[in-house]
Order: structure tokens, then C-alpha cells, then sequence
């Protein structure tokens, strides 16, 4: 690991994975014609797909983490691209249901195989997509992905820690301006 990684916070370290995640596999979708969360619809489609699903937008947000807002974007884009046809439900005029055309079920197949390719390219340091320190990993990420980031009572009452007081961050991050703001404020009272 990096020297300016070793110190960092994990949440510095989920947002530079994910960060590096996204870039890359925008720079790979590209030739496809797609961006990374226009892959992300594409790949869950197909795969709901192939589970028997035609799932509405807010389905796919759900599955994909995806603001529904952002997934009628997104849907609309692809559906212009010809890759997806939305249709109105029969039982629920509100609802839009999502699946991808001949062409969008070739799309997602040669997109999914380069992401493949570069996800087995990421976690080769773990042994590859089969690696046992992969699934332990998949494991760790599945159980942050459960956890609720809603309020707590523990953190309402307040706690001795402030986490925007820069003296908690890690050395190789510099405190942002909302950081200083609040400490100046909490410095003058």
C-alpha cells in the first residue's frame, strides 16, 4: 500500500476505490457507447433478464443504488441510443417498465465482458475474481452495503469526537472548507 494510503480513513479509502472504479470503467464502456452508470442500468437489465424480470425504474434503482430520478435519465438516454424500450405498465400507469432491445442485449454482453476483464484485472492482488480473499472481501463489502447510515441515538446525544475537526483526519488528507468553517465556529464559541 501506498505510503499516503496507510494512515487514511476507510471511508477515504472506499471513496478512492470507488473512484478509481468508476473512472475505469467509464474509460473501458466508452468504445460501447456507454458511461459507467449507463453500464450499470445495461448490466442489471440483462441480468434481471435472464432471471425472468422486466423490471420498472424504480426497481432498477433500488437495485443499482441509483436515484430513481436519475435512472428515468439514464433510461431515456439509453432508449434514444435504441439499447432500452420503455413501456408504460398495464396495471400501474405510473410505472415505467425497463428492458434492453436486440441491440442493447448485445451491448450489455461485449460490456460485461470487458468489465469482467477489468474487475479480474483489480482484484488480482486477491487472488482474482475466484480468490478466497475476493469472496472474504465481497463478503465485508456486502455487510457495509447492509448497514443504515440513518440517524442514531448514540450520535444524536452527541460524542466526544467531532468528525469534521481536521484533527482527526488522516495526515494525507487536508480538512476541507466546511471542516475549517466549523472549527473557527467552534473555536468562537
Amino acid at each position: 500500500m501506498s505510503s499516503d494510503l496507510e494512515h487514511a480513513t476507510p471511508g477515504f479509502l472506499v471513496w478512492r476505490l470507488s473512484m478509481k472504479w468508476r473512472v475505469a470503467v467509464d474509460r473501458a464502456v466508452a468504445p460501447l457507447g456507454l458511461t459507467h452508470a449507463q453500464y450499470s442500468l445495461v448490466a442489471s437489465l440483462y441480468g434481471m433478464h435472464h432471471a425472468g424480470l422486466r423490471p420498472s425504474q424504480r426497481q432498477l434503482a433500488d437495485h443499482t443504488g441509483l436515484e430513481p430520478l436519475y435512472v428515468s435519465k439514464l433510461a431515456r438516454a439509453l432508449e434514444t441510443a435504441g439499447i432500452v424500450d420503455r413501456t408504460r405498465d398495464p396495471a400501474d400507469p405510473r410505472a415505467v417498465r425497463l428492458s434492453l432491445t436486440q441491440d442493447g442485449q448485445a451491448v450489455a454482453r461485449r460490456a460485461i465482458g470487458v468489465v469482467h476483464g477489468l474487475l479480474d484485472q483489480l482484484l488480482d492482488p486477491l487472488g482474482g475474481l475466484d480468490g478466497e480473499r475476493t469472496r472474504a472481501f465481497s463478503g465485508e463489502l456486502a455487510a457495509l452495503l447492509g448497514v443504515s447510515l440513518g440517524p442514531r441515538a448514540d450520535r444524536a446525544a452527541g460524542s466526544d469526537t467531532d468528525p469534521t475537526d481536521s484533527r482527526h483526519a488522516p495526515s494525507d488528507q487536508a480538512p476541507t472548507v466546511q471542516q475549517h468553517s466549523d472549527q473557527q465556529r467552534s473555536d468562537e464559541e
